[in-house]
């Protein structure tokens, strides 16, 4: 049975489509499938913001196929491991949350670099380019871990 991981931001056209394409290139897709969500409807449909494709791309990244769509309830019970991207998004997702098996499932992405710190991945939507490519740098090392513990068992 293959772990489940979802990203998750608040539009999922900056930050989760680029953490879903990072996590994606790192894992074995037999094993781990990795899809990302918004909190917010703006975006439904939606493909990745043209400035997180042109970074991805820059990595050799194809994110064109994803799609946006909002959080549900249900993704509690679809998914193993929840990833958010800020501290605003974590008290939306945790809102939602009907139990303490849905509540365990909730992590801060940058926990894995940062553990107690409760940092945030800054949105880069209202930035420039510069904004994307910071945010990459971050959500790669994070998956780069995040990536190891699924291998080993140990997330």
């Amino acid at each position: 049975m293959k772990t489940r991981v979802l990203m998750v931001c608040l539009g999922n056209i900056c930050r989760s489509p680029l953490a879903e394409g990072i996590l994606k290139s790192k894992v074995d897709p037999n094993k781990v499938f990795v899809d990302s969500a918004g909190t917010g409807s703006w975006h439904i449909g939606s493909e990745p913001d043209k400035r997180s494709i042109v970074t991805a791309k820059r990595y050799d990244l194809n994110i064109t196929d994803q799609r946006g769509r909002q959080f549900s309830k249900h993704d509690f019970k679809d998914f193993d491991y929840i990833f958010v991207m800020d501290n605003s998004n974590f008290k939306d997702v945790m809102s939602m949350a009907e139990t303490d098996e849905d509540r365990k499932k909730v992590h801060l992405i940058l926990e894995e670099i940062f553990p107690s710190e409760n940092v945030d991945v800054p949105d880069p939507y209202h930035g420039g380019e510069q904004g994307f490519e910071n945010v990459y740098q971050m959500l790669n090392e994070a998956c780069e871990i995040i990536a190891e513990k699924l291998e080993k068992g140990t997330l």
